[in-house]
């Protein structure tokens, strides 16, 4: 798997690859009241954010950006659809996440627990438990939470951002063990439901197992 693979695998869907492992687990202040009440007010709004689609620009460490559509279903379902000239194609079916390129003809599978979607795609969403919270920032429309699995020394980090006025999810940065950065920034945020269950189906295109018309 190349560089831009790796990252793109670290953002939406693969195993925390990049890093030298630490010594230690590193030690965080205690939450303020003020910021645990954050904390359990972005946890309840995910919970509810049961079907949603958005328009999405991902930023890479290098500044590039691609875009496309994003669409969700908790729990466990997502499909990152990357606008032309992208050949990528990211889905989340609840157990699996499977990354497809067209243009390069590859294809990667990895479980979603060992995924940042696993976040906030999972059934019950509890910010409280297997989860350290690093930081709460505050920001003048709004707020972020960084995170990062209690259970794993070297994994980086997500930080999700949200909007107050109406609350919403508005984008997500993972940082890997090594300091690089790629963002997801989410528009247009729809939450009306009735999403075809086909969206979250994505077959090894080349495999001649795999139906036509499924990427």
């Amino acid at each position: 798997m190349n560089l831009t693979r790796r990252r793109l695998a670290l953002t939406l869907a693969a195993l925390p690859l990049a890093g030298p492992a630490v010594a230690a687990r590193p030690q965080f202040a205690p939450l303020s009241d003020a910021d645990r009440a954050l904390v359990d007010k972005a946890g309840a709004y995910l919970q509810g954010l049961t079907e949603a689609k958005a328009h999405f620009v991902q930023t890479d460490p290098r500044g590039g950006t691609t875009q496309g559509t994003l669409y969700l279903q908790r729990p466990g379902k997502a499909r990152f659809a990357y606008d032309p000239p992208s050949g990528l194609l990211v889905v989340a079916d609840g157990h699996n996440v499977a990354i497809a390129n067209s243009q390069l003809k590859t294809f990667d599978r990895y479980p979603l627990m060992a995924t940042p979607l696993s976040l906030f795609l999972a059934r019950q969403i509890r910010l409280d438990k297997g989860i350290v919270i690093s930081a709460v920032s505050r920001m003048a429309d709004g707020f972020s939470i960084t995170a990062r699995d209690g259970r794993k020394e070297a994994e980086g980090q997500i930080t999700l951002s949200f909007a107050d006025s109406p609350m919403a999810l508005v984008g997500w940065t993972v940082t890997d063990a090594q300091g690089a950065s790629t963002r997801i920034a989410l528009s247009g945020l729809d939450r009306s439901g009735g999403l075809d269950q086909s969206l979250f189906v994505l077959n090894d295109p080349r495999s001649a197992r795999a139906p036509r018309g499924v990427m």
